[in-house]
């Protein structure tokens, strides 16, 4: 092998040097969405760092304090919103903030006109036993006037108008995962230069898997159809995989072919997860994947959101999969 090709096969494109030649598509671009980009790079890079030291300084455990739906909020959780914000803060480029772990709007600068949704943590539960989460972002493009407050509806916009997309999953590699309505493209963080490099360019998942993921401790509490098509995965003998960890489930489902379930129950009508921080940015890979993403009765993408928090039932993953569970329901 020449020199030159061996210098072609070891060539690294990072995140930064992806979203520029993306953006050089485009010629109108003002580049404040790169710029967001840059800004949760460095938030997720201080959140890594913090993550592979939990057990080391004293960062593990609970806070003492709930959040806006009733759960135990984590040392980390707090430590990760805080640091997404003031990055995304002095990077100037979001006129607002919406976090699963504030009751309500952070206001950021009057004028910008992206609003970013995020998930700090998913699966903070996880934490303390040292399995994998992540975070998860949304980026929207505001529909009031730059140079004003920004306003509810800039906020509660369908999943169908996001402009961006993504996870971060800190795992046994910590990975950023992410999608501008172009496909989607993976990038790994790499310690030796401290920058995120292209690493699963064009993802698309599976159109059949053997995978499902769900919490079947709930199983007696699910719809009949979720009950009848769980029972139809045993008998074909596919692998129940659940983490508890929404990022995790779904990253691996992403790359090997599966479905994610967390259906509604009689506890919970309209499912757990939320459409904002949760569902949309994660039904919005997975149609850029190729896969389906439904509520069980409607795309998820098609929802019309009426608060910061709701809720909505999720069905994900390869479309062949998400289809006959759907016809079941």
């Amino acid at each position: 092998m020449t020199t030159i090709e061996m210098k072609k096969q070891n060539k690294v494109t990072t995140l930064s040097q992806f979203i520029a030649e993306e953006q050089a598509k485009y010629p109108g671009s003002s580049g404040n969405l790169s710029k967001i980009f840059r800004d949760i790079k460095l938030a997720a890079k201080m959140v890594n760092r913090d993550v592979r030291k939990a057990g080391l300084v004293d960062i593990l455990g609970a806070h003492g304090s709930t959040n806006i739906q009733g759960e135990e909020v984590k040392k980390l959780d707090v430590i990760a919103n805080e640091e997404f914000i003031h990055s995304l803060s002095s990077g100037g480029d979001c006129c607002a903030i919406i976090s699963e772990e504030e009751d309500y709007v952070r206001h950021l600068n009057p004028e910008a006109k992206y609003v970013l949704a995020m998930d700090p943590l998913d699966g903070s539960s996880n934490i303390d036993v040292n399995a994998a989460i992540g975070t998860i972002f949304s980026i929207y493009r505001r529909v009031s006037p730059l140079g004003s407050e920004a306003i509810e509806a800039d906020c509660l916009q369908k999943g169908e108008n996001q402009v961006a997309a993504g996870y971060i999953i800190y795992g046994s590699s910590t990975m950023l995962v992410y999608t501008t309505g172009n496909g989607v493209n993976g990038f790994t963080l790499d310690g030796s230069i401290g920058d995120f490099c292209l690493s699963h360019p064009n993802m698309t998942t599976p159109e059949d898997g053997k995978i499902y993921s769900v919490n079947e401790g709930n199983y007696n509490k699910f719809p009949e159809g979720v009950k009848k098509y769980i029972e139809q995965c045993k008998d074909k003998a596919m692998s129940a995989r659940y983490i508890g960890s929404m990022v995790a489930d779904f990253h691996r489902n992403l790359i090997k072919g599966g479905i994610f379930m967390y259906p509604s129950t009689a506890k919970a009508p309209n499912g757990k997860l939320r459409l904002m921080y949760e569902c949309n940015p994660m039904a919005f890979l997975t149609e850029q994947a190729g896969g389906r993403a439904t509520t069980g009765s409607q795309r998820i993408l098609e929802v019309e959101p009426t608060e910061l928090h709701q809720r909505v039932p999720v069905i994900m993953g390869s479309s062949n999969m998400v289809s006959e569970l759907e016809s079941m329901l």
